[in-house]
């Protein structure tokens, strides 16, 4: 039986750990820093504020997002249990009447709570800007970039999570979840590219292929919302748009979610058979 009063109190735990993480503060204050920045500039135009309201912001926001967002959930989640392991408080939390699915659910809601926090408040302030200078346009796809944004950096956190259960000292969890946001981020097109040229790829193999990489699927859910086709992606924008028509959004937003249990259940596994190892 889970004990969720456990499961709160760790949920309390973690979430008062990431106030006195200089690398979570770090991230929430250029996350915060750069959206506030990004939207000035959106709204600013020629000098002429609130020309284009959030359409022009929220497509200013999606390289940031692409950047930052996988690069804040993989690191925080990777330092999660390998950094507790290291130190050795992870043994005597595990000594204490707590199960290892209550500890890292706990881990994972609580850190989990504090990066969708510092998500909110970067859009936050984009949106005071915004009704600010009245730009009040196309409201419908700033709330959905944030919510792709809050799947994308649930499924990072799952990863960096999965990433930390694995490893035992925290310093090599976080280079591998560097090394994992380099594939996903940098090398996911040009990895695609290149298995096109080499090999011929039909072009809905290709499009299946970009569906294993949560970053490729955030930027076709974006593009869609922003666009409302994907034109601007080529053939293979085409394709996914003619052969699945209205039913393309909820199988990438569906994707993105199925993306979140089934990282947290390989990371439970690898954290059951080592534990505080």
């Amino acid at each position: 039986m889970i004990d969720f009063q456990n499961i709160v109190l760790l949920t309390r735990k973690e979430m008062l750990d990431a106030r006195r993480n200089r690398w979570f503060l770090l991230y929430t204050i250029i996350f915060a820093g750069l959206s506030l920045g990004l939207s000035w500039m959106g709204l600013s135009g020629l000098g002429r504020y609130g020309l284009s309201g959030f359409g022009r912001t929220t497509a200013s926001l999606i390289n940031l997002i692409l950047l930052i967002v996988p690069l804040m959930g993989l690191t925080l989640g990777a330092s999660s249990l390998a950094g507790e392991r290291e130190r050795g408080t992870l043994l005597y939390m595990l000594a204490q009447p707590v199960s290892r699915l209550e500890v890292l659910l706990g881990k994972y809601l609580g850190v989990g709570l504090s990066l969708l926090g510092a998500l909110a408040l970067g859009f936050g302030l984009s949106s005071i800007m915004i009704a600010w200078y009245g730009g009040n346009q196309h409201v419908g796809q700033f709330l959905g970039l944030l919510g792709l944004t809050f799947l994308l950096g649930l499924v990072s956190l799952g990863l960096g999570m999965l990433i930390s259960s694995t490893l035992r000292k925290a310093d090599t969890a976080i280079g591998v979840s560097l090394f994992v946001w380099l594939i996903l981020v940098f090398l996911g097109d040009l990895g695609i590219m290149g298995a096109a040229m080499a090999t011929q790829m039909n072009i809905d193999h290709l499009f299946l292929l970009s569906l294993l990489n949560p970053v490729q699927i955030f930027k076709l859910a974006t593009i869609l919302i922003l666009q409302g086709n994907l034109e601007i992606l080529g053939p293979v924008g085409s394709y996914a748009v003619r052969n699945y028509g209205a039913m393309l959004m909820p199988l990438l937003v569906g994707i993105m979610v199925a993306w979140i249990p089934a990282t947290f259940l390989l990371a439970y596994h690898f954290f059951r058979k080592r534990g505080a190892l």
